[in-house]
């Protein structure tokens, strides 16, 4: 089979206004960057939602080394809707470079089902990160500033929240001293990068209603505490403004399509196991009122992403999902029924292995309790392989309905794109026509440590929670200072259901360990750590950046 590249620059583009027409956009709206991409501006009065619009989540089992193929999935549905006649939109996240030259690569699909143009979707695109990259860094810049310069609002240097970010991945800025050379007035002291991704710039961008609700939430992010223990925000530094600024272009979505020809916006890039792990409020804003259909997906399993879905980002924005899409594949599941010991077996990978299928199953079995236990139907979609064999997918199919999922049906979207999705998309028009009352899992009012604990259990699986001294004194601190209020983003490994990614399938009757919390008052939320969580990832021992090129043409190679 021709590789992902192959395949996409095999296939003539629509250009952007042709895409934008088909999606129901009105031309002065549209800024084009090339003939392939565009920003979309943000009118106040074409983002209300149109009558009966119907929002479908896409979300997956854990995370394994084979990938799951929810981005296939998601994009290969909105082509099968618009086969169907339907109008529908995809909202997707934008990559990061750190994991595209690290290990996991590209975020724009496989096969025939892509987004494209794949090369600059998964390099600059139109430059929203590094906007986020450089609003956050100005903040950063501005409140050791402020200290350097007399400190008038008595922040303690050392007690700063504010880090830097860079959008790569580089565990040497994990830990870093700042200050170094400063004359006396200055203050040498203990800082730290994070991704891009993990910013919570990104997570303001990606929550945001329209840009002067960016504003807002910019000017509410706290950089630190003042010695009377009350909370410096942005707007005490008066950084908002050019915070938002740099961050004017960044707020519209991104228009580019499908091979297909299918619009998609592909907007705000958060990770989903250390922030909110969605596509943004904007992009859905748009999507909702121009189509009838918006397919969302949500970054690694429903215990992160999907959960994310709910508690933040449609709480924020006041809608929820109608129906949820849960991806697997025999492969996934034969990793957590412990048949596959070894990722880089990919033959180990093809041979047939039905009961290990089944053990696996009751992985997939605890993420469809997760989708129903917000009231939302599921429908589980087969990413199916050549190498599947007919018992491992009936058993796939036999454990699916016995965990009480609406549907069971199988999904060839890579190898046949929009054509092989279309049983999924009959599938999901079948479950929409029951109406669904999707809520969060806690309301506002409880307090941090019961929405947590409500989280830990009920989408994880744990018995109970465990607090170290450090994350007990955050906590009760946040709810003195008036956070109490706020959702938490629990920040876990995305390879187990568990605090520990060497727990695979449904481990249960463990204490899920809080070790640490963060505050982050401008995105709004609280970020409690559990395990070793990394914000700043670190690169493998052979980052894919050594397998990627160009030749003299232009043409990139190994991305």
């Amino acid at each position: 089979m021709n590789s992902d590249l192959e395949i996409a620059r095999s296939v003539p583009l629509r250009s952007i206004p042709e895409v934008a027409e088909r999606a129901g956009i009105p031309e002065l709206l549209v800024e084009p960057h090339g003939r392939h991409m565009a920003k979309i501006r943000l009118e106040p009065r074409a983002l209300e939602p149109r009558a009966g619009v119907r929002v479908i989540g896409v979300t997956s089992i854990n995370a394994t080394p084979y990938g799951e193929g929810k981005t296939v999935t998601a994009i290969a549905l909105v082509d099968a809707l618009h086969r169907m006649g339907k109008s529908a939109i995809g909202t997707l996240r934008q990559p990061s470079l750190g994991p595209i030259f690290g290990t996991k690569g590209g975020a724009t699909g496989g096969g025939r089902a892509q987004v494209v143009p794949g090369e600059d979707i998964n390099l600059h695109f139109t430059g929203d990160l590094h906007a986020v990259s450089a609003a956050h860094n100005l903040l950063a810049a501005m409140a050791d500033n402020h200290v350097f310069h007399g400190n008038r609002l008595d922040l303690v240097p050392r007690e700063m929240l504010c880090t830097r970010t860079v959008d790569m991945n580089d565990r040497s800025l994990r830990d870093v001293i700042l200050g170094i050379g400063l004359t006396p007035l200055g203050a040498t002291r203990e800082g730290a990068f994070d991704i891009v991704a993990a910013s919570e710039v990104m997570a303001a961008l990606t929550l945001a209603t329209d840009l002067m609700d960016l504003k807002a939430r910019l000017a509410r992010m706290v950089v630190g505490f003042a010695r009377d223990g009350r909370p410096v925000t942005a707007a005490d530094l008066r950084a908002q403004g050019a915070m938002t600024v740099l961050l004017k272009d960044a707020v519209k979505p991104n228009l580019v399509q499908t091979l297909e020809g299918s619009p998609m916006l592909v907007h705000a890039g958060p990770f989903a196991n250390v922030a909110p792990g969605n596509s943004s409020v904007v992009a859905d804003r748009l999507a909702r009122s121009l189509c009838d259909y918006v397919v969302t997906e949500s970054g690694f399993g429903s215990e992160c992403g999907f959960e994310k879905l709910v508690d933040l980002k449609c709480r924020h924005a006041g809608y929820q999902p109608n129906v949820a899409v849960l991806v697997v594949s025999t492969r996934a599941l034969k990793w957590h029924g412990g048949a596959l010991a070894n990722p880089a077996d990919r033959e180990q990978a093809r041979k047939p292995a039905p009961e290990a299928v089944r053990l696996g199953a009751a992985n997939l079995a605890k993420h469809v309790d997760n989708v129903r236990a917000f009231g939302c139907p599921c429908v589980v979609a087969i990413n199916v392989f050549e190498s599947d064999s007919e018992d491992e997918l009936r058993v796939v199919e036999q454990e699916g309905h016995r965990a009480g999922a609406t549907a069971v049906v199988r999904s060839a979207g890579h190898a046949r794109g929009g054509a092989g999705a279309q049983e999924l998309a009959g599938a999901v028009l079948r479950a929409l026509e029951h109406p669904a009352h999707v809520e969060p899992l806690y309301p506002l009012e409880w307090s941090l440590r019961e929405k947590i604990h409500a989280v830990a259990t009920k989408m994880f699986g744990a018995r109970d929670v465990r607090y170290s001294a450090v994350a007990r004194g955050r906590l009760d601190f946040y709810e003195s200072h008036g956070y109490g209020g706020l959702p938490v983003c629990i920040a876990k490994t995305s390879s187990s259901l568990s605090h520990d990614p060497h727990l695979k399938n449904r481990p249960e009757g463990f204490t899920f360990p809080i070790e640490d919390a963060r505050l982050y008052a401008g995105a709004g939320y609280v970020l409690p750590l559990a395990g070793k969580v990394l914000t700043m990832p670190g690169l493998p021992e052979v980052p894919a950046a050594e397998g990627i090129d160009i030749d003299a043409e232009g043409r990139i190679r190994g991305l």
